[in-house]
């Protein structure tokens, strides 16, 4: 049975409904590339959001298989024809690519491609990414594009479209973002509270049992006892304090450095020894690096706070051309699965999310009495 692309204004309709359905901003990447790839017919579409750093924040594809996409490597530069796009904010449809004299070759493991048509996503004068579809599904004679320029004006439109989606995207998560911020505004009041409530029953429970002590040592005894509960109990909020409200340096001091900071934090403030250990990894783009600090912390909040672990490893390291975090403590476990069914996701669902934003991986190993290891791979790096 022969493939027959989509066609017409109801095939046009669904793409464009498509990618009106979804805020958050990965879903509304993958909708945006697959709708184009399956509308104009190509074996190969992407789409990249560029950063502030001459990389790309995200770079979604359609058409490569994750086994493809982690043997590719770290995530594209912005040089050559991707380049071109992003800066001059013209499209681009070329018959061969590999011909451009921009062109500057593939990754070992790229899938080889031929005829080609780009354009950059404009929100007014700001480029806010470029979509590219490669090798269209159609009979090529020698030295012609297979797309044509009624593709060409297709995906425009699809473009100024996906430039909707994305500004809506982008607002919904800085929408997100305000709302967090308040929260952990909120979160720092409370705390705030909390611990002065800890600190002042302290006190005048310390004074009781000063009083009792020569008259009758045994309720001096338990007042004391519940000192030491009161004390155990404001430690507690303190570290919530420092794994929650501690700002991330990474702008500043880079992925290494912030996480080797807040484990040193970490270990002074926990009776487990939280240790640190890095191999080679080089810088990331601003967005892999963020989701690895949160899973990171989230991670260690998990162990820290409930595993019972006297022992907590995180290491990152490079593997197969990603960067790859690992976390490993000696605690207590959990089985996976029944937390799942239990509805008790010890935040591995956020764990996930944050992984899959970045094309990165997100896996749990763990059995009762065994531990846990929460292990975060993402290309690059």
């Amino acid at each position: 049975m022969s493939h027959r692309p989509p066609s017409g204004l109801a095939a046009v309709s669904a793409a464009l409904l498509a990618m009106s359905r979804h805020l958050e901003m990965r879903d509304v990447l993958k909708t945006i590339v697959a709708s184009a790839r399956e509308l104009l017919d190509a074996e190969y579409a992407a789409l990249g959001v560029p950063d502030d750093h001459g990389g790309f924040a995200q770079f979604v594809v359609d058409g490569v298989s994750d086994e493809q996409w982690k043997a590719i490597g770290p995530l594209p530069r912005q040089h050559g024809i991707l380049a071109a796009m992003l800066h001059e904010a013209k499209s681009e449809r070329l018959a061969d690519v590999r011909k451009d004299p921009r062109f500057e070759g593939w990754p070992e493991a790229h899938p080889d491609m031929s005829d080609f048509l780009g354009l950059p996503i404009r929100d007014g004068d700001d480029t806010i990414g470029a979509l590219f579809l490669a090798n269209k599904r159609c009979p090529k004679p020698e030295g012609t594009c297979g797309f044509t320029a009624e593709d060409e004006e297709l995906l425009a439109i699809l473009a100024q479209h996906a430039a909707i989606a994305l500004t809506n995207a982008r607002l919904y998560e800085r929408s997100r973002e305000l709302t967090i911020a308040e929260e952990r505004s909120r979160l720092a009041h409370e705390l705030h509270d909390a611990v002065s409530q800890k600190l002042f029953s302290l006190r005048l429970t310390a004074q009781a049992a000063a009083a009792l002590v020569d008259r009758d040592p045994a309720r001096a005894k338990g007042e004391l006892q519940q000192v030491a509960a009161l004390a155990a109990e404001a430690v507690d909020e303190l570290r919530a304090a420092v794994i929650e409200l501690r700002p991330a340096a990474l702008d500043e001091d880079g992925l290494v450095a912030t996480l080797r900071t807040q484990i040193q934090v970490l270990d002074r403030a926990h009776t487990a020894a939280v240790t640190f250990g890095s191999v080679g990894v080089r810088a990331l783009p601003a967005a892999q690096e963020e989701a690895l600090l949160r899973v990171s912390q989230e991670a260690l909040h998990n162990a820290l706070r409930h595993s019972g672990a006297e022992h907590v490893d995180v290491t990152l390291t490079r593997r197969d051309g990603g960067t790859v975090l690992r976390i490993t403590d000696d605690g207590r476990g959990f089985e996976p699965a029944a937390t799942r069914r239990a509805g008790r996701h010890l935040g591995l669902v956020s764990m996930r999310d944050r992984a899959d934003g970045v094309g990165g991986k997100l896996t749990v190993e763990s059995a009762p009495g065994k531990g846990t290891t929460i292990e975060m791979e993402v290309p690059g790096g």
